[in-house]
């Protein structure tokens, strides 16, 4: 079985900075794309960031510049840094990752969401 558990998540004022980390456990045999989506109230769940096994990211525009996404692969870790936050990223923010365990294909696993609050 594979878990993400993610942590990090706070209430936190508009223009300072929150680090997400997701670290994957379980019979892994590999990882390929890992990310962060959110979900605010009332609204569909949303890519935040991706980061491939090759390093690789992909963004969301209204994050551009501002959030940075990375990861370990020794530690199996995925990890988010927030800066300059606005009361719109506020939302339940989730771990993502493709992982292949011994027994199978690759599957998408999720997280079960950190809550990020900012206020104005």
């Amino acid at each position: 079985q594979v878990q993400l558990v993610e942590s990090g998540g706070n209430l936190v004022q508009a223009g300072e900075s929150l680090r997400l980390s997701c670290t994957v456990s379980g019979s892994i045999f590999s990882i390929s794309v890992m990310g962060w989506y959110r979900q605010a109230p009332g609204k569909q769940r949303e890519l935040v960031a991706t980061i491939t096994s090759g390093s690789s990211t992909n963004y969301a525009d209204s994050v551009k510049g501002r959030f940075t996404i990375s990861r370990d692969d020794a530690k199996k870790t995925v990890t988010l840094q927030m800066n300059s936050l606005k009361p719109e990223d506020t939302a339940v923010y989730y771990c993502n990752a493709y992982v292949r365990t011994y027994s199978d294909s690759y599957y998408s696993y999720w997280g079960q969401g950190t809550q990020v609050t900012v206020s104005s």
